[in-house]
């Protein structure tokens, strides 16, 4: 949404060093320059004091505050190391949705610099879960080329319904096609993922809920 991503704009801005430019704002929220030109002329229209111009870059005055988030200082610290462990699930996408969160939070929150979480974790996906995690929220299939334990490929459709992030592989769950029943796709072993043009709308919380009570998820 336009919004969140203007709140987006003002919290790099605040938390930034020095000028900013455009380019690196588009990168990072994942639109275009064009996109970051126009918002920040809107938050400038609003009164938000943001100064600079394309081509150079921009900058937050000082002294503009938002609104604050009421938490305290253990439950922001408990957030915040909640956050930096996404880091370890391999998932690029939410690392990076993670590490936005934690600037926000710390934007608000006074926060201690002693926390730390480990860098290692789950085998990288060789695919894009941020792609999988959109698929979940169609509800639109997908076809993998998967590859088994015993280094099989094959071809699978499936409706994907859940990922789930252990601590040493991410696991995405789904009705299989080919075998009719509900299956658990390791990510560092998905070799392709590819969205189809096939949905199945209105079934995703019915699966979901019999999924749970097989697997004994309280989901």
């Amino acid at each position: 949404m336009r919004s969140s991503r203007m709140f987006e704009i003002i919290q790099l801005l605040r938390s930034a060093k020095g000028p900013v430019r455009a380019q690196d704002i588009a990168t990072q929220l994942e639109v275009t320059k064009r996109t970051i030109y126009r918002d920040i002329a809107s938050l400038q229209g609003m009164r938000v004091p943001i100064e600079g111009e394309a081509g150079i870059g921009y900058i937050m005055r000082p002294g503009y505050n938002l609104p604050p988030i009421n938490f305290d200082v253990e439950e922001a610290e408990a957030i915040s190391v909640g956050l930096s462990m996404i880091a370890r699930t391999g998932d690029k996408a939410l690392e990076q949705a993670a590490l936005r969160a934690v600037q926000k939070l710390s934007a608000a929150t006074t926060l201690s610099e002693t926390l730390f979480s480990s860098s290692w974790g789950a085998q990288p996906a060789e695919i894009d879960l941020a792609d999988v995690r959109n698929a979940i929220r169609q509800e639109i299939k997908l076809a993998l080329h998967y590859r088994d334990a015993e280094g099989r490929v094959t071809r699978r459709t499936i409706r994907p319904i859940a990922i789930v992030y252990y601590s040493d592989v991410v696991v995405v769950a789904g009705w299989c096609e080919m075998r009719q029943d509900f299956r658990h796709f390791r990510a560092d072993r998905m070799m392709s993922s590819d969205v189809l043009a096939a949905d199945f709308k209105g079934q995703s919380a019915a699966l979901r809920r019999d999924w749970a009570k097989v697997h004994g998820t309280d989901f």
